[in-house]
């Protein structure tokens, strides 16, 4: 078993990934929701500089209204992310990438050090879309 489905199924390990499918968000999320996972979604359209990127962040997982904007903050959040497990799709990574190439890493590293910290709660983190050249893997969709 393959892509995000062995990752539901636990054949697979959480983390962060690029993902390059065709599935609509809401096609996305049914498949997520119906496995028992918590799905949220980040439009990089929309949210291109880490200020909005961090807003976005807060409002897709429902953060409590004193999250900080600040990736400490959301580092913090993170731990409190509970459940069977969530999966956090990005679409259109790339405009933070490319406008603010130090802030798309560490929230790639924060993503990624959430992933590896709580394994009774897995967290993934796809990266949908194209983009400049990353180090993150890329699952089968």
């Amino acid at each position: 078993m393959t892509g995000l489905a062995g990752i539901m199924a636990g054949h697979l390990d959480p983390g962060v990934f690029q993902w390059h499918t065709a599935f609509t968000p809401v096609d996305v999320r049914h498949s997520v929701e119906h496995a028992g996972w918590r799905f949220a979604y980040i439009d990089g359209l929309t949210h291109q500089d880490k200020k909005t990127f961090l807003d976005a962040v807060a409002e897709a997982l429902a953060f409590p209204a004193h999250f900080g904007q600040n990736f400490d903050a959301l580092t913090d959040c993170l731990r409190d992310v509970n459940g069977k497990g969530t999966v956090l799709l990005w679409d259109c990574w790339a405009p933070l990438a490319r406008s603010d190439r130090q802030a798309f890493d560490v929230a790639v590293d924060v993503f990624s050090g959430r992933a590896a910290d709580e394994p009774r709660s897995p967290f993934v983190t796809l990266l949908r879309g194209e983009g400049p050249q990353i180090d993150v893997p890329v699952l089968d969709a």
